[in-house]
């Protein structure tokens, strides 16, 4: 189980922030003898903690031998962090991470000018808004979405073709969600959208406040807040996030000499290829035995070589 010891020190780290303590990993390389970059980890749904059980290491790890720090934290309510995290905004969420980066500022190891940040999928509308209020050293964006409302129906789709579902169905299911939205619009409290809701698909009372606050999230203008590199990973077999829609925007939008385009065949949206993301035995056993190899060939070279460029 060698694969499974990782070439860093990891630090538990807590922060005071305005909304509550928030607890966290601080990963470093090993006998740091001079100020450190830093990548500050912000997740994408759900109730997701500091280490991605675990699957972020291997990643930090990489960072480490390139001179790289990793600090990242569970979200709210998840591992000792204060607060919940189905009660946060994408503002909340930009507050949070600004106040991660003013405490790396302070630690001793971290250099305050080579301060970055790593995100998927959701991120996608926590970036880009960061980008506009911190000085940032640079973005590494993973399959961010643009459109809180096309990336649900896209991915709504796609899931219900690969289940086998036919067109009728589908179309009775986008019906449904169109009913939805126009609660959501409304501002409708989940008592009505009780009233309608499918037993077998409905959210819970925390979920509905956490997408009433969120679905009209949108980054394609707030891209434009980008002054410092980006590097975009996508996978061509993404179907939670629309990875042309994605590029398309980001092309427009980022200037060109600051946007670095890695696109992937055969990788769903976590930068697994489709056949590891399809079996979950077949992901259980590479993260137990291989775990550096559970990301497609290339995604973590592509990290490394624009980070490399960068210094």
């Amino acid at each position: 189980m060698k694969q499974k010891r990782f070439d860093m020190m990891e630090q538990a780290v807590e922060i005071q922030s305005s909304a509550g303590i928030l607890t966290g990993t601080l990963a470093l390389p090993k006998n740091a003898a001079s100020k450190l970059g830093l990548v500050l980890f912000i997740h994408g749904d759900g109730a997701i903690n500091a280490t991605h059980d675990d699957g972020y290491k291997p990643l930090w790890e990489r960072l480490a031998s390139l001179g790289y720090a990793s600090l990242s934290l569970n979200k709210r309510g998840i591992g000792g962090s204060e607060g919940s995290w189905l009660e946060q905004s994408m503002d909340d969420r930009v507050d949070e991470a600004r106040e991660a980066i003013a405490w790396a500022k302070k630690h001793p190891l971290i250099d305050a000018n080579r301060i970055g940040v790593w995100g998927a999928s959701q991120a996608g509308w926590v970036i880009p808004k960061l980008a506009e209020k911190e000085t940032l050293a640079f973005s590494l964006l993973v399959s961010p979405a643009i459109n809180w409302l096309r990336q649900g129906a896209y991915h709504t789709r796609l899931q219900l073709i690969k289940d086998g579902y036919s067109e009728a169905e589908i179309q009775a299911k986008e019906m449904y969600d169109n009913r939805v939205r126009q609660l959501l619009a409304k501002q409708a409290n989940y008592d009505e959208y009780l009233t309608m809701a499918h037993e077998y698909n409905m959210m819970s009372k925390d979920r509905w406040t956490f997408v009433g606050k969120n679905f009209l999230s949108d980054s394609t203008d707030d891209l434009r807040h980008f002054r410092s590199p980006v590097l975009l990973l996508l996978g061509e077999e993404d179907i939670h996030v629309d990875w042309k829609e994605t590029e398309r925007e980001y092309r427009n939008n980022v200037k060109p000499e600051l946007l670095t385009v890695a696109v992937f065949p055969d990788t769903e949206h976590s930068m697994l290829s489709k056949k590891t993301a399809d079996s979950d035995f077949r992901a259980l056993v590479i993260s137990l035995f291989a775990p550096r190899q559970i990301t497609v060939p290339g995604y973590m070279d592509q990290i490394e070589k624009f980070l490399k460029k960068l210094d």
